[in-house]
């Protein structure tokens, strides 16, 4: 090991992982030292000392960290030229009627519901939809932003605004934010909202005008339709302008996200249109032909119909 030493003698590091972690840096712009110290496990200024021989710490420690960075990078590395590249957003039948309701909705300055199983494609249609046009806002809830408060944090945070002052301010912030955009609050996973949190946000539509549109599972819409709360989202209810259900995937959906992903051999379709209608949909159905053409690419050849049954069967398919 080549070591470095001050003038008093204090180890200051391996200079040989150094010089390596430096051309690292240099070398892969995607790579910055934040990125780096994060991976490693150690702060972006200890990082940058021992980079520049002056950290006073520990910094036998630091070259044990790093170099089980090293050995993690050149891992991923490797398994990353493996790797199959997923397609890019494809505009299957089912995306497609997606993005005609949300055009649709934000069109009309309307309120709109868009509802169905797991794994239909719902959320990348509102993320492509959100990145093809201006003044579209997405949110995403969880269960710990249901309520009126963590909700409208949330969409404060989308907005760029800030979330003090409670519920009235941060909806008043809200207001002046969207008001005259011809915007649309794309709200996903809408189904943990709760009753105060969905008629907050039917507010800010109707003193905005701003489209909104409620995308989830089918709570989204059941619960206003006669669900429990559903008297205290009849206004809510009266305002839905667009409503799509999505009951599960089509063929044709599943034949063009096939094809997307090179897999030609027809004989494989049957497994893979069985493998779209079981839990999950496509989003299974993209990480079975993503582990198939992984199988087939570290042996060198094109997928097969073997690779298609082998992945299925190792997410817990039943084909």
């Amino acid at each position: 090991m080549s070591n470095e030493a001050s003038g008093a003698g204090i180890y200051q590091g391996d200079a040989e992982l150094r010089e390596r972690i430096r051309e690292r840096l240099d070398t892969d712009k995607k790579l910055s030292q934040s990125a780096l110290s994060k991976e490693a496990g150690i702060s972006a200024a200890t990082l940058n000392q021992w980079l520049a021989r002056k950290y006073a710490g520990d910094n036998e420690n630091i070259d044990t960290k790093l170099k089980l960075w090293e050995e993690a990078d050149k891992a991923r590395r490797a398994a990353g030229s493996l790797m199959p590249k997923a397609p890019n957003f494809q505009a299957l039948p089912t995306a497609t009627r997606v993005l005609s309701a949300l055009a649709y909705v934000q069109m009309a300055g309307d309120i709109g519901a868009i509802y169905g199983g797991a794994g239909l494609g719902k959320t990348s249609a509102c993320m492509h939809y959100q990145a093809s046009n201006p003044n579209v806002w997405l949110v995403t809830m969880t269960e710990s932003s249901s309520g009126l408060v963590t909700a409208l944090q949330e969409i404060c945070e989308e907005l760029s605004l800030g979330t003090e002052g409670g519920a009235r301010e941060m909806s008043k912030r809200i207001r002046r934010k969207v008001r005259g955009t011809n915007g649309l609050l794309l709200i996903d996973e809408a189904q943990h909202l709760g009753v105060q949190a969905l008629e907050e946000i039917r507010q800010i539509h109707d003193a905005t005008g701003i489209a909104v549109a409620l995308v989830g599972n089918e709570g989204v819409f059941s619960r206003m339709a006669g669900g429990r709360g559903a008297e205290r989202l009849d206004r809510l209810f009266s305002r839905v302008g667009k409503r799509l259900a999505l009951r599960q995937s089509t063929e044709a959906d599943v034949l063009g996200l096939v094809k997307a992903w090179g897999v030609l051999d027809a004989k494989c379709h049957s497994t893979l249109l069985q493998v779209a209608r079981g839990a999950g949909a496509l989003r299974t159905l993209t990480k079975t032909l993503r582990l198939a053409a992984m199988n087939a690419a570290a042996e060198g050849r094109a997928v097969c119909c073997e690779d298609v049954r082998a992945a299925a069967a190792e997410l817990g398919g039943t084909v």
